[in-house]
Formats: C-alpha cells, sequence, structure tokens
C-alpha cells in the first residue's frame, strides 16, 4: 500500500538559504527526513507563471538560476533529479477531468522556487520531480481548483510540495540582514495566515486581498502566495509546520494539510 503524504506548502526564501545557516534552512533539511521518500513530488512553483496550467515533461530537467546579485557559489549548484513524463502526463489528466485547461513544456528546467527546498529536503536528487506553474492573473479559487484536481496524487505515494513565501515584499528584504527582527505588518499578516489555516477558515483566505492585514503590501503581486492554495485544495486538515523570518520581511512559515 502507497503512503499517503500530507500536502505540503513552504516558504523557499532566497536562494542564499542554501549556504546561510537559519532555523529556516534547518526546517528544511528536517522535513524530508520526517515526511519520508515519496515515489515522486509534484513541486508547484511560484517562480513559473503561466497563462494556463503547464507541467514540465522533460525526462532530465536543467536548472534555471532565476535571480541576480548573490554569491557565485549559487549559481553553481545542480539539482540532477529525474523528471517524469508519465507522472506529467497523469498530472494533466486530472486537471482535465476537472474541467480546468492545462499544458506541458518540454524543455523547462528547475527554478529556484524548486531547486531550493528540494536541495536541502531531499539532497540525494534521486527522487522524480514534475513541475506545476501558477497564473497569477487567476483567482485563488481557481488555484484551490487546482489542488482539489490533485488530491489523487496523495493516495499514490506523490509528495505535493507547493513552493512560494507567506510575505513577499521585495522592497523591503533589500538590505536588511538575515536575522533581522521582523517587520510588524509582515509578521501580523503571517500571524493571520496562520490562524486562518489552522482553523480552517479556506473563504477567509480565498479573499486574502481584502480580510488579510497589510495584504498588498506583503504580496505586492500574488504569484508567491498562490502556490498555498494548491496545497491546501489537495489537503484537509492544516497546521503549522515552521515558524521564521529571514530578512524581517520575509515569513519562512511552512504549512501541512493532512
Amino acid at each position: 500500500m502507497d503512503t499517503r503524504f500530507p500536502t505540503i506548502f513552504v516558504s523557499h526564501g532566497a536562494p542564499s538559504i542554501i549556504l546561510d545557516d537559519s532555523p529556516a534552512r534547518d526546517f528544511l533539511r528536517q522535513l524530508g527526513k520526517d515526511l519520508g521518500r515519496p515515489k515522486a513530488i509534484v513541486c508547484v512553483s511560484a517562480h513559473w507563471t503561466t497563462l494556463e496550467p503547464r507541467v514540465t515533461m522533460h525526462p532530465q530537467p536543467g536548472m534555471i538560476y532565476d535571480f541576480g546579485g548573490f554569491p557565485d557559489e549559487l549559481y553553481s549548484l545542480t539539482y540532477p533529479a529525474p523528471g517524469d513524463p508519465v507522472l506529467a502526463t497523469h498530472v494533466l489528466s486530472l486537471l482535465q477531468s476537472r474541467h480546468i485547461p492545462a499544458g506541458q513544456n518540454l524543455s523547462r528546467g528547475f527554478d529556484h522556487g524548486a531547486w531550493t527546498p528540494l536541495m536541502l529536503m531531499y539532497p540525494d536528487a534521486d527522487i522524480p520531480v514534475v513541475q506545476l506553474s501558477v497564473q497569477p492573473q487567476l483567482e485563488p479559487e481557481h488555484h484551490l481548483a487546482v489542488g482539489k484536481a490533485l488530491q489523487p496524487l496523495r493516495d499514490e505515494g506523490i509528495l505535493i510540495l507547493a513552493s512560494g513565501s507567506t510575505t513577499h515584499n521585495l522592497r523591503d528584504f533589500f538590505g536588511r540582514e538575515l536575522n533581522s527582527e521582523p517587520l510588524p505588518y509582515a509578521r501580523e499578516f503571517a500571524e493571520w495566515v496562520k490562524d486562518v489555516i489552522t482553523s480552517g477558515r479556506t473563504d477567509e483566505l480565498l479573499d486574502y486581498t481584502h480580510q488579510g492585514p497589510h495584504a498588498l503590501k506583503n504580496h505586492p503581486s500574488p504569484e508567491h502566495i498562490l502556490p498555498l492554495f494548491v496545497s491546501m485544495g489537495a489537503g484537509e486538515t492544516g497546521r503549522v509546520l515552521h515558524d521564521s523570518y529571514t530578512y524581517g520581511a520575509i515569513s519562512m512559515a511552512g504549512f501541512s494539510w493532512d
């Protein structure tokens, strides 16, 4: 019988989390051990945005270094996990069975929204990974529906890993120290997110731009919170896995839905 995995949302932070000693890095390193080994991983990354859902089909994805101004060492890192075209086709069929238009990408590699947490969680890079994109022009309800469509994967020994950020104001990120005190507006929004998730107030979270404190300041653009709705849609009861901050503006909160 296949292991049934929870669905996971992690805040991936800056790519330099790989190099910097922090509670968030320690959490991600332990998370893979705590979860155990899935057959494969479907990773929903904030760093791949498309007009409709797309899945990666390449059998051996390359690396995408979609950032600038970080230490040179990061640009030489590799995560040689295999892709899984069969799983990607299965993901497409699940989405299309729910009347969600979706397509494939034959060439895309791993962006840092995927390889940053995966490198810490599963450093051996021997588990097949398929990436799934988000659609910033569509509502949270769309992403919740995508997650619901993917629920059957959990009974097939597949881990649904959503990677974004609980807060993501880059204007306040730059120029701050790694261990800076959390900015009040970031803490207030992150505390609200934790509260609505653990109390099951899904409708409030779907309306986060109106009901979340300082929502648009924490997410000037929506792509980093949208993976959270996919993970929530694929799960049931939400709980907090981790709670820390980097650079004062970035909540590194992580969640699971069992």
